[in-house]
Formats: C-alpha cells, structure tokens, sequence
C-alpha cells in the first residue's frame, strides 16, 4: 500500500463498501481495506456442512436492503444482484398448530391474526402509508425529520416497549407475530424503543418484502464489490490493520468498526473526552448460531410455515419475553426465542437437486460459550415433528466463534452494540456528528453509528457524506 489516497475505508461489510462507493460517486480515490480474505463482513456465503449445500455464515434475510434509499440507488442488478421475494415474508407457529402470517398484502395479514385484524389494520395502515417519507430518517442519525408529523406519528408508538404496544392485541396470533417482530430489537421487550424494531421490520414487509439474495448473502458484498471496482475503487485483502502506520496517507480514514477496534488502533488520536465515551459504549446480547443440511424441507405443521422465507419460534409473546429477559440477565432458556431461516425452499442455487438448507440462531448471554445446539432443535421440532430426521449435517457458532469469525460481533453481539434508550441517540459517542471522531480526518461508520445493524449501507453513507463535507468541501 504505497500509493496515496484520497480515502481509506477500513473494513468491507455493507456499510464500508457503501462508504467507499460513497466516496469514489463523489470523484475521489478511494481504497477499500479488509483484513479477511475475501470481502463482505456479516454479507458471506459457504459450504459451512456439506459439498454443495450453501450456507449464509451471518446475515441471511434482507428486508433492510430492500427499504434503503442507498442501496436501492445503486444498479446493483447490473452487477449480478438478484433478490427473490418469498411470499410469506415471515411466520409464526403457535403450539396448536396455527400461525401467524406476514405478507406484503396487509389484509392477508390481517385475516391470519383473527379478532385482531383490524386491531393490526389500525396499527400498520398509517405506517405503510408514510413508509417510504419515514425510511430516509429512520434510516439515519438524530435530525430534524424531513416530514416531522409523519415521524411523530410513528414515534409515539416506536418509542414505547413492546410489551406496552402489544396490550392492543388479544390473541395468541397477533401478540406472538408482534413479539417475534420486537425480539430482533435483542433486548428485553420491556424495554423502552423496543418496539421500533418491530413497526420497521413490519412495515418493510408490506412495503417491499424480506428478500434472499439468489445465491446467498455474499451476493450483495459481490455486486457492491464489481460495482466499486467499476467506478474506479481499489480492493485490498488479507490486511488486518491493527495500528494507523499500515496505512497509506489519505486525507479521511473511514471505519467500519465497533468502539473497542477503533481504540485499539487509533487511540493515540483521539482526545480524552472522546476515548472516555468510547470505553463506556455498551455492547448487547450474543447469539449461538446453526447451520443444517437437510434431506428435505423442514415439515412444519402449520402450512404457512412451510412457504416462508422466516420462521420465528417462541409459541406466545409471553414466552418470548421471559426468554429475551433470561439472556439479557445472563441466563440461557430451555425454550429460546429462535430465528430461523429457509433459504433453500426459494433458492434452489443453495443446495443439491431435492436437499435443502436452514439457518437458524437464538439470543444467549453476552460472551455466552454455551452449546444451544440441542434447545433450538427442540424448538423447530416442536413445531414441525419429524425435523430431526432430516438434518444430514450441522454447523455451529458460539458468540466466541461468532467473533473470531467478524472481530465487530463483540460478544457474539450482531448488532454492534445494545440500541436501547441509554444508545439509541449515543451511537457510539454523544456528538453533533455520531460518525466524526475527536481526530481530523477519522471517522466510524459500522453499526455501531444510526441507524445500526442491518444490511442496509446507510451508516457508511451518512459516515462518508460527512466526511465529504468536512474534508473536501462536498
């Protein structure tokens, strides 16, 4: 790396490549570092089990990607992209053999959610209807909202627990769907904002669907890539960067890190009030993660079950808040909340003719080395008896695991940090700008920056739109 750069961007998960191209659209030279081997951080695909059964290693559904304005401004298609939309975006059995059901439509939601459809009806209309006027915020740090009575609609109801939200709705159907949508918050659902999550993932469904990239998640790194490359980036693997004098000069050095990273390798820069809040930024659950080849699909009793791209697994909302509460406190459920994954079934590029894959994870304790393995088979055997059967081989990941894999998954934690209200306007550092460092020229912009985790690009934008005004008058 002797030549000199306009930028370096340190770090090649979706929100550094979307700095870089950020960076180079504007007309710079731009240089792209990753210390693995190949690109992609969470956006990457292999053979985890069994020859020809691919398995996506961290992120695996995309509703973010779909909903957000940077990536969807990109001809990503051009450069290989093809995102399939399954039906049943995401359901949730119940343990009498019903299910819960999201769809784009939302009155076909509504009608699986019984004396609650119009309840949901209520709820979503207002904001599907203001979606796309909401993402551009949402999608960003603390601002003044472009259309603020949209935003203070929303909000008042985002800004509640999920358990609050959820006393609107009476049955087991509607409490479960809106449990399993608040549960990727990865916090306890009492807790304030916790809801947000729920009302987005919710929305994005109706609004666009929860895509699965044709040929697994590296699909979308590899189209990022080629499309980088195509405007003038420059790609450099294998190089871990562990102290600022590995890398070329450049006028903004960009990283898609969490906190503990960023201290790691620019400490020296920084000044005292700012690595002080670096050192207190508080990183959240972990997850222990399954991969399964399987001989067939998975035999879930409830139909719906068997067309969705997402299952959630927890029965009632009442379950699946004691179990989020359990791990946040340092305990590991019997019966966990589970995510689970069905690529394979829309797919078929994932695995041989007649076989088929799952992904599947749970929240544990921060830093948690236990083996879930066993729980969370239990819990997809529940509700489709006979799975078992069919596994042919596993693939599994503690939170340590999960770490070595990406050093940002600290803890296990996918999220780059707790977004709950002591976070939610703090990430990583309470500034005028979340993506400026105390250093001229440094700037962060992993998940650990508005609007946090999620492929979806936006933190590496915004973090390289401020670069560009800052550094070079953009």
């Amino acid at each position: 790396m002797q030549q000199d750069f306009d930028a370096v961007v340190i770090g090649s998960g979706p929100n550094g490549l979307s700095a870089a191209i950020t960076l180079q659209q504007a007309g710079l030279s731009v240089l792209l570092v990753e210390g693995k081997d190949t690109i992609g951080g969470g956006l990457r695909t292999a053979e985890l089990t069994l020859p020809g059964f691919l398995h996506d290693v961290c992120s695996a559904i995309h509703p973010m990607a779909a909903i957000s304005p940077f990536l969807s401004s990109l001809p990503l298609a051009q450069h290989g992209l093809q995102l399939i939309y399954p039906e049943v975006a995401a359901a949730h059995p119940l343990d009498d053999g019903s299910a819960a059901v999201l769809k784009k439509s939302l009155e076909e939601t509504a009608l699986s959610l019984g004396s609650d459809a119009d309840t949901y009806l209520r709820l979503m209309r207002p904001v599907v209807a203001g979606f796309s006027s909401l993402v551009p915020d949402i999608l960003g740090p603390l601002r003044f909202p472009k259309h603020p009575l949209v935003m203070a609609r929303f909000g008042l109801d985002a800004l509640t627990s999920a358990m609050h939200l959820a006393k609107r709705f009476h049955t087991p159907q509607a409490r479960g769907l809106w449990a399993g949508m608040a549960a990727h918050a990865i916090q306890p659902l009492s807790n304030l904002t916790s809801s947000a999550i729920g009302l987005v993932l919710l929305a994005s469904a109706h609004a666009q669907g929860w895509p699965v990239p044709k040929g697994g998640s590296v699909a979308i790194a590899n189209a990022l890539a080629s499309y980088f490359i195509a405007i003038g980036g420059k790609i450099e693997t294998g190089t871990y960067i562990r102290t600022l004098s590995q890398l070329p000069a450049a006028r903004a050095l960009i990283f898609d890190v969490t906190p503990r990273q960023l201290l790691e390798i620019a400490r020296d820069r920084f000044s005292a009030f700012y690595k002080w809040q670096l050192q207190r930024y508080r990183y959240g659950m972990g997850v222990f993660k399954i991969d399964w080849a399987l001989d067939g699909p998975i035999p879930f009793t409830a139909p719906a079950c068997r067309q969705a791209g997402t299952v959630h697994l927890g029965n009632t909302l009442e379950e699946i808040a004691a179990d989020e509460l359990a791990s946040y406190r340092g305990l590991h459920p019997k019966k966990p909340f589970v995510l689970l994954a069905q690529q394979s079934l829309f797919d078929t590029s994932r695995a041989p003719e007649g076989k088929h894959t799952a992904w599947a994870y749970c929240h544990v304790p921060h830093g948690s080395k236990a083996d879930m393995t066993t729980v969370i088979e239990n819990q997809v055997e529940r509700v489709a008896p006979g799975f078992k059967k069919i596994i042919l081989a596993k693939h599994t990941m503690n939170t340590a695991q999960i770490e070595a894999y990406n050093p940002n998954y600290i803890g296990g934690d996918i999220n780059g940090g707790i977004i709950d209200i002591g976070q939610l306007y703090t990430r990583p550092a309470l500034r005028w700008s979340p993506y400026k460092t105390s250093a001229k020229g440094i700037y962060i912009c992993s998940s650990s920056t508005p609007p946090g985790g999620g492929v979806h690009g936006m933190c590496g934008y915004h973090a390289a739109k401020k670069a560009l005004k800052d550094v070079f008058g953009g």
